[in-house]
């Protein structure tokens, strides 16, 4: 089969342009009051930026471009405003991707190649390929002409790999030993066999299928980074691209001279349970997953449960209102975003969330490089060692079920679906148990102390009779499960018994893998001031209940926080609730609606103003330290 030698990308023409002849060209603009389109600017206002490197002269990417076309051409690296042009760019890449051509044509060949070829489903993200792209954006893994798709060698690897990990849990051997079984498959140079010398099956490229907006904006953000062995708040958001729900057609057909079509059915169960496990990066927070058509088994899941997100969600970009249009001046003449937030169910954030967790416990009990040893070991991590992590997290029929309010009279946004723990295939066998133990109960608490996403330090309220947006602030999530390990008690001293109970077992899990710490023996995890604390559940912590009625629509333990009593200089004290603006400070205060009582979770609870705040709680019971 031959092919076309693509044609070499030419750069913008700089000759002057026919102003009399219509074409497609991105321009940018800046809206709002002002209005107006272009890149012109008057008076004192600062130029509009854009995106491109010539801006007197933009690229005109065709409709089938690739996002690589777009990326050519983005401005310097040291241009102003380069965050916001650089999600501009990648917006744009997204909403004018249009592969559906292309890719109709490549499905098409593989199916025709192929001997057996067969379609399975992301339901959520993927992200292929360790292609970095100008200021090392994250690329998905693309072909010569641009296209994204999984590469041969990476399913062929992925077959492979889980055909030794079968090999060695039924055979109890090691590594090593397992590789040299998979020879009559995969072929080895070192077999003994000639025939054994050469792999007996062909993987394709796999290509996305025709018809989908595969192609999106995604966010990484390591919120919290090591420093001095203490966890700092450093929020670093870099957005890339990924492949969202994308079904790719998989290809395989028997090398030439073998016939035996069971060695092919051999490979192809290794390549779907491969693909169930993940592939590409990330695979344990809920990338990578790729499902075959028909009834799914989760071999590796040990726990699940249905949830119900209240308030302002969880969020994975901010996207412009209108890519072309992408700024508001305010009325000093500065330039703003005019972004949106894009609400998203992502299993990343009850990762991240389950993680933050897992370390605020452990610094009361172990030494800091002990807790970043064992969070790196459980959750993953490449610092100071690369680990792969034993606990993987995904998100099943995540979904938006009410949109965030736009006007004072819409209800609370609202997100549901299906979280699940799984082994990853990293763990050993005789720490599954312990793991299973200590995850569960981490989930527990990770439910009853707070929320996820945006506002998750404060429970869902209402901002209804507010003059401004937003109409909700907050975040509740709620197990919408009637198993009994879910149920709450309806008084604050059973709740009290509950929680001990929980997380005595969630400590003793956690010696069982191996940590070793007496819990009734808490530390000082650096040194609390008025201004100073450590996210830490140690012996400056303090966890209590209380219960008494809510005000202004709000529960009773965030009334008292809002109060002025405790307000600084007329505003709420950025030592109590935390600060935004140029210095950016999580509030030291978690607090989480039951419903018949409130949970508040205080960092640094030994010194004014927060020792203070814990003093005018009134019925609050104590329910840690234990």
């Amino acid at each position: 089969m031959v092919f076309d030698k693509p044609k070499k990308p030419q750069p913008p023409t700089t000759a002057k342009s026919d102003v009399d002849k219509p074409k497609k060209v991105i321009t940018v603009g800046v809206g709002g009051h002002n209005g107006g389109h272009g890149s012109g600017h008057s008076g004192g206002s600062p130029p509009i930026p854009s995106p491109w490197l010539n801006p007197e002269n933009p690229p005109q990417p065709h409709p089938e471009a690739s996002f690589v076309e777009y990326l050519r051409w983005m401005r310097s690296p040291d241009a102003e405003y380069k965050n916001e042009t650089k999600v501009q760019i990648l917006q744009m890449a997204q909403e004018g991707a249009n592969y559906s051509k292309r890719l109709e044509h490549l499905t098409k060949r593989t199916e025709l190649i192929a001997k057996n070829s067969f379609k399975v489903q992301c339901p959520w993200r993927i992200r292929v390929g360790g292609h970095r792209g100008p200021e090392s954006i994250l690329l998905p893994a693309f072909d010569a002409l641009g296209m994204p798709y999984i590469p041969s060698s990476t399913l062929r690897g992925i077959a492979r790999t889980q055909a030794i990990r079968e090999i060695i849990t039924q055979q109890q051997i090691d590594w090593k030993q397992a590789e040299k079984q998979i020879a009559p498959w995969f072929g080895s140079l070192d077999a003994k066999n000639k025939s054994d010398r050469s792999g007996k099956v062909i993987f394709l490229d796999a290509y996305p299928l025709p018809g989908q907006q595969v192609l999106a904006v995604d966010m990484a953000n390591n919120i919290w980074q090591w420093e001095n062995n203490s966890p700092k708040y450093s929020p670093n958001p870099n957005p890339f691209l990924s492949l969202e729900k994308p079904i790719f057609v998989i290809g395989l057909r028997l090398a030439s001279g073998c016939q035996d079509n069971q060695i092919l059915e051999k490979v192809k169960h290794w390549l779907i349970t491969g693909l169930q496990a993940g592939v590409g990066s990330q695979v344990n927070t809920g990338y990578g997953q790729l499902n075959p058509a028909g009834k799914v088994t989760y071999q590796s899941e040990f726990f699940r449960v249905e949830f119900i997100l209240e308030g302002q969600l969880i969020h994975g970009q901010q996207k412009f209102r209108n890519i072309n249009q992408p700024y508001r001046r305010h009325t000093n003449g500065n330039l703003r975003s005019d972004t949106i937030n894009h609400a998203e169910v992502r299993p990343v954030a009850f990762k991240s969330l389950l993680r933050y967790w897992f370390r605020t416990f452990a610094l009361g009990i172990l030494e800091p490089t002990q807790v970043q040893a064992w969070e790196n070991k459980i959750f993953g991590g490449i610092n100071p060692n690369k680990e792969y992590g034993w606990l993987m997290v995904r998100v099943l029929e995540g979904r938006i079920t009410k949109k965030e309010p736009q006007s004072h009279d819409d209800k609370c946004g609202e997100q549901k679906g299906i979280l699940t723990l799984n082994y990853s295939p990293e763990i050993p066998k005789d720490k599954q148990a312990n793991l299973q133990k200590l995850a569960q109960n981490l989930t527990w608490l990770m439910f009853n102390l707070g929320g996820i996403g945006q506002g998750a330090r404060r429970p869902c309220y209402s901002r209804q009779n507010s003059q401004y947006a937003p109409w909700w602030r907050g975040s509740t999530i709620i197990p919408d499960s009637i198993d009994s390990f879910w149920r709450l008690p309806k008084t604050p001293k059973e709740f009290q018994q509950l929680f001990r109970q929980k997380l005595e077992a969630f400590y003793q899990a956690l010696q069982a893998l191996g940590a070793n710490f007496n819990y009734l023996q808490l530390k000082n995890c650096g040194t609390a001031r008025n201004n100073q604390w450590t996210e830490a559940i140690d012996a400056n912590c303090r966890i209590i209940i209380c219960s008494a009625k809510e005000d202004f629509d709000k529960p009773y333990a965030l009334v008292v926080l809002h109060s002025q009593d405790l307000k600084f200089n007329g505003n709420y004290d950025g030592n109590l609730c935390g600060k935004v603006g140029r210095e950016v400070k999580p509030s030291p205060i978690w607090i989480a609606d039951l419903q018949e009582y409130q949970v508040v979770t205080v960092f640094g609870a030994k010194v004014d103003p927060r020792k203070k705040y814990l003093e005018i709680l009134d019925n609050s019971i104590q329910i840690f330290p234990l």
